[in-house]
């Protein structure tokens, strides 16, 4: 996050025209909603891919791991390039990827090209922050914050959306059809960036380091690994604790790469900000609990009555289940700008967080009626909502304007970390749970995976609690 404007001249942002601006925000919206979506297709099309290429579950779940871990590498990357003065060719050029690899995924071709095309998919996620910088240079100030509040929303609330849909189209037409879905979005976000996007604030200077970029995918790829392959932790504890070290190793070494550099990937010193060190810590912690307790929702929806819980829905069903999760997330990012006039931003992470942790104890204490399932559900969606609608205003309170795609696609890096150390512990805890000769785990470990969350979501707020005395007593000296 070390952008300098040329020549030691301050880089001014150029509002678009009132009627342009009409057609930026939808512009923003869609392209954040459609990269996320099409991010997401991975998770509900898991099992299909297994049966129609005829391949393990477990390669089958590298369809997600593959677009999570190219996203998590590209969100830093294009987060640099967009700090630059041809941030509008970096988002052409990565919907041009992300277009190409929806291809890829539709064309008849075999399993490891649908890899490479998930892998394109995922490169799409790191826009999101580059949506956020677009909007912070080329909006007026009094509506900026809460367009990128929305924006942040958007993203998360994309999978809700792409999941049913996808699950829906694989049943009816088998995974192809449910792949074609994204080849058609993606290509609508493309006409709509280039009709709509504009050019970057002159006076801006943005090189890539090349040499950070590589440890860090090598540390990211071992991060990811470790959390979706579980069998390995349960089956090989020796060698999975050997690569977490690795991966600790790896990270420390990027640091200083990060550290000794002209032109870092991340400006660490400028991540080491109180404020942004808390609200990434937050974003962590944070995103553990929330992914698990979509996880731990989404599965317990599925589990056939066999299991002596559960209620067999089947994929299309059961991802009709995050409908509430989307409404109730996107009707929080939309109260919470107005909120935020009377409540600092760290405040609304603490009280979101609560919220989150409120939906890991209905879950836990009531699950035996498929309503109670929406009902958590919703209150996930509500806190999420809150939560990510507050994050950016916490870190871009103390980010240059020219840095705002930097800044927030190193937060982005950590909540896909997070995410995937939640599916991953969940994964752990109901695998724990299973006892010998079952397939499926007993009702008892959904309910030790929920006081986990709740744990999760108690550090979130104390953390958050932390960010808001901090912000107190520098305003109030």
């Amino acid at each position: 996050m070390t952008g300098h404007p040329a020549g030691g001249v301050a880089a001014k942002a150029f509002p678009v025209a009132r009627s342009e601006a009409r057609l930026l925000v939808p512009a923003l919206m869609f392209i954040t909603l459609v990269v996320a979506a099409v991010a997401s297709l991975g998770t509900p099309l898991i099992t299909s891919v297994a049966t129609s290429f005829h391949v393990p579950l477990v390669s089958a779940q590298w369809t997600l791991t593959v677009a999570l871990l190219s996203g998590a590498v590209a969100t830093p990357v294009l987060g640099r390039l967009g700090a630059g003065p041809h941030r509008r060719a970096t988002i052409l050029a990565t919907l041009a990827v992300v277009v190409a690899g929806s291809a890829l995924t539709v064309l008849p071709l075999p399993f490891a090209w649908l890899l490479a095309g998930r892998a394109a998919q995922g490169v799409g996620l790191g826009l999101t922050a580059l949506m956020m910088g677009v909007a912070r240079d080329h909006l007026p100030e009094e509506r900026s914050p809460a367009v990128i509040a929305l924006i942040s929303v958007v993203s998360i609330i994309g999978a809700g959306v792409g999941y049913p849909l996808a699950a829906l189209l694989a049943e009816l037409g088998g995974v192809r059809a449910a792949y074609g879905l994204g080849l058609v979005v993606t290509a609508a976000a493309l006409l709509g960036a280039w009709r709509s996007m504009p050019e970057a604030p002159q006076g801006r200077l943005a090189q890539v380091d090349v040499a950070g970029a590589v440890v860090l995918a090598a540390a990211l790829l071992l991060v990811l690994f470790l959390a979706g392959e579980r069998n390995l932790w349960s089956r090989h504890l020796a060698v999975a604790s050997g690569l977490a070290v690795v991966a600790v190793v790896l990270l420390c070494v990027w640091a200083v790469i990060e550290l000794r550099s002209t032109t870092p990937l991340v400006d660490v010193r400028a991540v080491r900000h109180p404020a942004v060190a808390g609200a990434n810590l937050a974003m962590f912690v944070g995103g553990i609990g929330m992914y698990l307790l979509l996880t731990l929702i989404t599965r317990y929806a599925q589990t056939p009555h066999g299991a002596g819980y559960g209620f067999g829905l089947t994929t299309f069903v059961a991802g009709l289940v995050l409908i509430p999760f989307s409404v109730l997330g996107f009707v929080a990012g939309k109260l919470t700008p107005r909120v935020r006039t009377r409540i600092a931003d760290p405040l609304l992470l603490a009280g979101s967080a609560v919220v989150v942790g409120g939906g890991f104890a209905l879950f836990a204490a009531a699950r035996s009626d498929l309503a109670d399932l929406f009902a958590a559900m919703g209150v996930l969606g509500f806190g999420v909502g809150g939560f990510s609608a507050a994050m950016p205003g916490v870190i871009l309170a103390v980010t240059p304007k020219s840095e705002t795609s930097s800044a927030m696609s190193f937060n982005y890096v950590v909540r896909s970390v997070g995410y995937s150390l939640g599916s991953a512990i969940g994964g752990l805890i109901l695998t724990a749970g299973t006892g010998p000769g079952r397939l499926f785990p007993d009702d008892s470990a959904y309910t030790t995976a929920a006081l986990v969350g709740i744990g999760a979501m108690a550090i979130t707020t104390l953390t958050s609690l932390a960010l808001a005395r901090r912000r107190s007593s520098e305003t109030n000296p």
